[in-house]
């Protein structure tokens, strides 16, 4: 199966969904950023009880608050992407690639069809999942596969 042909069948539910960190509607733009920080992450969901309510990434920090202090105090609402595009769990990774590369997204949540988030899907999980799946390929591959040596190994 081509690699095209596996994305295409792959669904966004078994890729690594895990790289972000959740908060509650109405927390403080500065707890956001310690939770991003704690976790590691640079994209934290914003709750509204089970449900998604948006999205908060390390551009909106660039673009939106890193020039105004006055907001760290504010609710995370503020500054938040609200109703971000999401994506189901049945639909294939090629098909969400397709749609973040359309839109000029780097992380897609992954909701139910009842609203409950699963996950973010990210161009990072394609890596992983390629990586696992094809390791020798990927773990043999040089970093400058263009380049070649200039005279054969143990040459002089």
């Amino acid at each position: 199966m081509s690699l095209e042909q596996e994305l295409k069948t792959e669904q966004v539910t078994h890729l690594d969904l895990t790289g972000f960190c959740m908060v509650a509607s109405g927390t403080a733009v500065q707890d956001t950023l310690n939770a991003m920080r704690q976790h590691n992450v640079n994209v934290c969901i914003v709750t509204a009880g089970e449900h998604l309510a948006g999205i908060f990434t390390d551009r909106d920090v660039l673009g939106r608050v890193a020039t105004h202090n006055d907001l760290l105090t504010q609710p995370i609402d503020t500054v938040m992407t609200p109703a971000p595009i999401t994506v189901g769990p049945e639909t294939s990774a090629a098909a969400a690639l397709w749609l973040m590369d359309a839109k000029g997204i780097r992380n897609l949540p992954v909701v139910d069809e009842d609203g409950r988030i699963l996950g973010v899907m990210t161009h990072q999980a394609v890596i992983h999942y390629l990586a696992a799946r094809y390791p020798i390929e990927v773990q043999n591959r040089s970093p400058h596969p263009e380049q070649f040596p200039r005279k054969p190994e143990g040459g002089d």
